[in-house]
């Protein structure tokens, strides 16, 4: 893997009335091949996705989002549900003039790319999972708590506290009615029908996505496959974003999967 570009600036988009802000690098000499958009999980921001932007754009361009309601993008008047969360980062895709991505995404920002990916497959070229949610056994609220709860000393404190602060920056109410809908959102119904080349990756000290899940998770796509981070916890885009954009540049290379 090349140096990696680390000039990562502000974009601005326009969706319907809602200013849209991402950190964009592009890289010209591959300016062809699809970008990668990352996309945050719960109640965070891009913040905790500059690491891993960073070493990718050694060989991609890179746009990591902040969706609509958290971090610097302008707040909706309600909390959008998982549907509409996609249908807002389809939208800013066709905004941008990116007709095909690579979508990464890290925790329910899965089930968010996932939903992109069965609902428009035009727009996606290949995706990578990092930490799917939610574990279908263990789809309750108490459940979630609690593995999140045993997840947190796993993490670098900085990570906790980009975290603590983004959750407050969107307001516990925006992230407890996404949090909800997370829950009511039966990824496993639409995996079956997500045919791009798929990475899922597992860090092995992840409390909220079990293996058994992950497992699962890479059995219903019909072409999906496994990696498993060792000693990473749930953040591994934050936690081990060296391993993590090795082996995503590497899929991106070989990313046949019968």
């Amino acid at each position: 893997m090349g140096e990696p570009d680390k000039s990562l600036e502000s974009l601005w988009t326009k969706v319907g009335d809602l200013a849209i802000h991402s950190k964009v690098t592009l890289h010209i000499e591959n300016a062809t091949l699809p970008p990668i958009i990352l996309v945050h999980g719960l109640g965070v921001s891009s913040r905790y996705m500059i690491p891993l932007a960073r070493l990718l754009a050694a060989e991609r361009s890179v746009y990591a989002i902040d969706l609509p309601g958290f971090g610097r993008s302008e707040k909706p008047r309600r909390a959008l549900n998982l549907a509409e969360q996609a249908n807002a980062l389809i939208a800013w895709m066709g905004e941008t003039k990116i007709t095909s991505a690579v979508l990464l995404a890290n925790s329910i920002g899965c089930q968010i790319v996932i939903d992109v990916a069965f609902t428009h497959p035009d727009m996606v070229d290949q995706l990578i999972l990092v930490s799917p949610t939610v574990d279908m056994w263990a789809r309750t609220v108490f459940k979630q708590y609690l593995r999140l709860f045993l997840d947190m000393p796993r993490e670098p404190l900085s990570l906790t506290l980009i975290a603590l602060r983004d959750y407050l920056w969107a307001g516990l109410g925006r992230v407890a009615a996404t949090f909800a809908s997370a829950l009511e959102d039966k990824v496993e119904e639409k995996l079956p029908g997500v045919r791009h080349p798929t990475l899922v990756v597992r860090g092995e000290r992840d409390p909220l996505v079990s293996e058994r899940w992950a497992e699962e998770v890479t059995r219903l796509l019909p072409r999906g496959r496994l990696l498993v981070i060792e000693r990473a916890a749930h953040g591994v885009n934050y936690n081990s974003p060296e391993r993590l954009a090795r082996a995503v540049l590497n899929f991106l290379k070989a990313p046949s999967i019968e």
